[in-house]
């Protein structure tokens, strides 16, 4: 309720205090993805803007700060599957980069973030190297849609096309976008991203 309501002192104060307590630190991964669910549905329905889920993300990054390491082998519990996620050429913006990575990871997916400006051959030797189920490319600019192309292209001259299924979001992604990069679907918020992954790592 605290990180729904946007109040950030609240929220991390009550999740240092369950860490101090010895409280399971994946319930409180679960608490902000059940919270982020909530975000992203008003953000969806137009009662939370861009600033909401922005401020939503810094709490939950600060908060994976704090829980990431009392998490020991418990990270290494089953995950779902494996994303590679980066931010095309060109474009250094990582707002809703990052908050994709963290509600995968928080969804019990394992996330090899690339970071930002990432050109086409180096998602390819992610590729190669990950054995990833999902790509995921974001880029906010709409010069990033050329890069993306790139990428799509890259990934499937490399003959890894076949592996992977691609993902495309950030700014003003629409189907016409997803169809002229060669994506297989776009996702208008970091939600659709974790819905999406699920979906293709479940075969549905």
């Amino acid at each position: 309720e605290a990180i729904v309501g946007m109040r950030e002192p609240e929220a991390l104060t009550l999740a240092a205090g369950m860490l101090e307590k010895g409280e399971d630190p994946l319930r409180i991964l679960d608490a902000c993805s059940e919270a982020m669910a909530v975000v992203g549905r008003r953000f969806e329905e137009g009662a939370y803007f861009l600033p909401e889920l922005i401020m939503a993300g810094e709490i939950l990054r600060q908060i994976s700060e704090m829980v990431k390491p009392r998490l020991g082998r418990e990270a290494a519990r089953e995950r779902l599957g494996r994303v590679v996620v980066g931010t095309v050429k060109g474009d250094i913006h990582d707002i809703g980069k990052d908050l994709v990575v963290f509600l995968l990871e928080v969804s019990g997916f394992d996330v090899v973030d690339l970071g930002i400006d990432v050109p086409p051959e180096r998602f390819v030797r992610a590729v190669r190297e990950s054995e990833p189920q999902v790509v995921g490319l974001s880029g906010f600019l709409t010069l990033a849609f050329g890069a993306m192309k790139e990428t799509v292209d890259a990934i499937r001259d490399a003959g890894l096309r076949g592996r992977v299924r691609i993902m495309i979001g950030g700014g003003q992604i629409d189907d016409e976008v997803r169809r002229y990069t060669g994506a297989d679907a776009y996702g208008t918020n970091a939600m659709e991203a974790v819905r999406l992954s699920r979906a293709w790592v479940e075969g549905r």
